[in-house]
């Protein structure tokens, strides 16, 4: 944005070499304006370069052993991506010898095998099932049920019927391949979003839902539901039913989430629960061998698990790392010399395959050739070494992109990063869940001791986990600002909570100073930054988790002293909007932010908003703004569309790139980064031109406030034009203020050289007659 009128004119007259002119004040106003939108010129369009996609991984969350396309077993599973896609995997060599795309799928939990050589697939981003075939291939089924968007499970019966839970209403639904019709079940728990998991058991089907977890068993016929009692000891009032699998007339049922949790079993016929194994790794138990045992991880460690006699052994092969969970495992003759006859097989998240023998012990980990796929950025942040670092989606995965060359000099396989802040010589990062916060310092070699650790065995973690709020609740580190000394951070709680933190945390002491719920009642905090003392914030009416309905009608920005401890005010800049997901600090100390398809400041010291500009009647949650000091405009993707400069003098909103972005930042050298492209996995960067006028006036003639003075509109030293320099878009008072500025800049033109004294006086006189 513009400073005031008066540092603007002089910063500008400078810079051309002329003399300084005092302008007045500009006048704010409150009042909700409607600015034009431009297209930039395509010699700006030109200064966006794409550098290309930073984030790409495998990620592989549901999977299951069964006869691929050449009859044998194969290790199946479904990489998250646009589209995402079925990978068949040979247990035997890592090859990844079939992969099909999934149309409109971004990924998937809910895979299956059926007795007839049939694999489904149940997907999320579309909540479409998806049949193979080794005759036909992949066959898009549908949509289970109109209403749901997410198939979190899937299992087929021994008739070859095929059951899968939803979300967002929480639904048990069955496909019959005979007929090709669906059945809906209808909802499993009253009020409850999510059905996480579902196996079949003669005429019974079992499933899991989200907190409180029931696990409700529906008799296949007459669809009437009965509620298993929980397990004893176990609270499930804050636990998912988070896996479920049925072998050999028992339950497994792991509580929890996708960390290590109690894994219970249940006796079908009996009717009671029969044993508890802490520690247990998800996300499934495999299939059992001849004597009834299965194999599952546990404790960081593959073990055999006897049902009958309720014990378990170690086999020796260690699963390390955070999500050490099997995505599919079953049984396969490899023909291996050290693997005779059948052998335990199974896929890890990042495409890592494992495999065990029961009989000679032999044991391996092989990297599959599955592919990895483009990773949505989530978080991009300009860091301490100048470098530009992103974090994405789901995937997750680490990148740092040389400033200079746009090349992408490093990439880590790491958690979801929600947001990204640089604090001295530190990058810190918030991620999901459990809102953690990590401090990277990126002179260190990388060493993250969950997700991807340094060949060189090193203690010393890096980026570095400082803490998280698992007990409190929170899932989201959402907002994130360097203030002051101390980095802050604001978070948004998990399924069946509302009301984020505000976290302060001192990195000289490795201390939390402050901890406060609720600064806003039921809100969220999803955005952050700092002035003078102060922290501002923005909420959001949603918790970390959609499902969980919201009990106010609109989100606010607040003020909080890191003094004193205690919020100072706050207040509703966007009337009606859910969420306010960015602020940012001008030069003159006015506090933007965007909210749905609004872009509104605020003054803090009269605590009100002076300015609002409209540019739809959108109230999407997602958009962010940044403000660049380099050229004193705001750069954004208002309501999560059309990457624009935005004059917050004018609010002439000039659109330099249309379609969805995500993510804005300006870097200290003026550039402005972006994520944008398809499904936000594309990082561009807008090179900001050199000069005091980063982006002249081309108006042919000079004009003032629609007065044509027939002047041509010369460019004068520093590549400003005369336009530029007479400030007639800014909030003069009256026409008296204007006509007085305008006469100023003319005589200083006419005194060296720029116009001819008649020029000079057809200017003051379109000044006279402007629209004012």
């Amino acid at each position: 944005m513009r400073r005031p009128l008066a540092a603007a004119a002089t910063a500008l007259l400078v810079a051309s070499g002329l003399s300084v002119v005092t302008a007045p004040a500009a006048v704010a106003s409150s009042t909700t304006i409607t600015p034009p939108s431009v297209a930039a010129s395509a010699a700006e369009q030109q200064r966006l370069t794409s550098l290309g996609i930073p984030l790409r991984d495998v990620l592989l969350i549901g999977g299951t052993v069964a006869p691929g396309p050449s009859g044998t077993p194969v290790l199946w599973s479904v990489s998250s991506g646009t589209p995402a896609r079925l990978n068949a995997v040979d247990p035997a060599t890592g090859t990844a010898v079939a992969r099909y795309d999934l149309p409109t799928a971004g990924g998937s939990y809910a895979i299956d095998s059926s007795p007839d050589g049939s694999v489904y697939v149940g997907t999320y981003g579309d909540g479409h099932l998806f049949r193979w075939t080794a005759a036909t291939g992949v066959t898009d089924l549908g949509r289970p049920i109109a209403t749901e968007t997410f198939l979190w499970d899937v299992s087929v019966g021994d008739d070859g019927t095929v059951f899968g839970g939803t979300y967002p209403s929480g639904r048990l639904f069955s496909y019959t391949p005979s007929t090709g019709q669906f059945r809906d079940y209808g909802q499993l728990v009253p009020g409850q979003a999510y059905v996480r998991t579902v196996a079949v058991a003669g005429a019974t089907v079992f499933a899991g839902t989200d907190p409180p977890g029931h696990l409700v068993a529906v008799d296949i016929a007459s669809g009437a539901k009965r509620t298993l009692p929980p397990p004893a000891a176990l609270d499930p009032a804050t636990s998912w039913v988070y896996d479920l699998d049925q072998v050999g007339g028992r339950l497994y049922a792991r509580y929890g989430g996708a960390a290590p949790n109690s894994l219970f079993v249940y006796d079908i016929a009996a009717g009671r629960w029969t044993d508890r194994l802490d520690t247990a790794h998800g996300l499934e138990v495999g299939p059992a061998d001849e004597q009834g045992n299965v194999y599952l991880i546990r404790g960081g460690e593959l073990v055999r698990y006897d049902p009958v006699a309720k014990t378990t052994t170690g086999t020796g092969v260690p699963f390390a790392g955070r999500v050490a969970n099997t995505r599919g495992i079953g049984w396969a003759e490899l023909g291996l010399p050290d693997y005779p006859g059948r052998s335990v097989v199974g896929l890890l998240w990042r495409g890592l395959m494992f495999r065990y023998n029961p009989t000679t012990g032999a044991s391996s980990f092989v990297q599959t050739t599955i592919q990895g796929e483009p990773i949505e950025i989530t978080a991009l942040s300009d860091g301490p070494d100048d470098r530009v670092y992103v974090g994405g989606y789901l995937n997750g995965g680490f990148a740092a992109v040389d400033q200079r060359t746009g090349a992408t000099t490093e990439f880590h396989t790491f958690g979801q990063s929600e947001a990204m802040t640089r604090h001295g010589d530190r990058l810190y990062v918030g991620v999901y869940p459990e809102s953690r916060l990590y401090a990277y310092d990126p002179t260190k070699a990388w060493n993250s001791l969950e997700y991807s650790p340094n060949p060189q065995p090193s203690p010393v973690a890096n980026p570095e986990r400082l803490w998280d709020l698992k007990a409190e609740g929170q899932i989201r580190s959402r907002g994130l600002t360097s203030a002051g000394t101390y980095v802050a951070v604001g978070t948004m709680p998990d399924l069946g909570l509302l009301g984020g933190y505000l976290v302060v945390y001192d990195p000289a002491t490795g201390q939390i100073v402050t901890k406060e719920r609720n600064v806003v009642t039921d809100q969220s905090i999803v955005a952050l930054t700092y002035r003078d003392g102060v922290i501002y914030g923005s909420t959001s009416i949603y918790g970390g988790q959609s499902a969980t309905p919201p009990t106010q009608p609109e989100a606010k920005v607040f003020a909080w002293s890191v003094a004193e401890k205690r919020k100072l005010w706050e207040l509703v800049p966007a009337p009606g909007r859910p969420a306010i997901p960015a602020l940012t600090f001008d030069g003159a100390g006015r506090l933007w932010g965007t909210a749905g398809s609004d872009v509104f400041a605020i003054d803090v010291a009269a605590r009100r908003v002076t300015t609002r500009f409209s540019y739809g009647t959108g109230s999407t949650t997602i958009g962010d703004l940044d403000y660049n000091p380099a050229d004193r405009m705001l750069y954004g993707v208002v309501a999560g569309r059309d990457f624009s400069r935005i004059d917050p003098t004018t609010g002439q909103r000039t659109v330099i790139r249309t379609g969805p972005g995500t993510h804005v930042d300006v870097h200290p050298n003026g550039d402005v980064y972006l994520s944008s492209g398809t499904s936000g996995t594309e990082l561009f960067r807008y090179d900001l031109p050199d000069g005091p006028c980063k982006h002249p006036d081309p108006s042919a003639t000079v004009t003032v406030r629609g007065a044509d003075s027939g002047v041509p509109n010369r460019v004068v030293a520093g590549g400003c034009t005369i336009d530029d320099l007479i400030l007639d878009e800014a909030a003069w008072p009256n026409r008296a203020a204007l006509v007085l500025y305008v006469s100023a800049v003319a005589n200083l033109l006419k005194a060296t050289g720029v116009v001819t004294a008649a020029e000079r006086d057809r200017i003051v006189a379109a000044a006279r007659n402007a629209t004012i």
